[in-house]
């Protein structure tokens, strides 16, 4: 729980710095595994679901 005092200790402490290195480094591993992830391709229920969505929305439009 937060208190006055911890509060004070928060407000002046300072920002964390991380070196040029090591903002690279997290870089190239968030980078690795943000394109394994695309590299996945969306499951075909997805794939299905969004196509019902379109379906539904199309004739949605007529009504309007």
């Amino acid at each position: 729980m937060e208190t006055p005092a911890t509060r004070t200790k928060k407000a002046e402490a300072k920002p964390a710095k991380l070196g040029r290195e090591v903002q690279a480094r997290l870089g190239q591993q968030l980078r690795a595994m943000y394109d394994d992830v695309l590299n996945q391709g969306v499951p075909d229920r997805f794939s299905d679901l969004i196509k019902q969505l379109d379906n539904n929305g199309s004739g949605n439009k007529d009504r309007q």
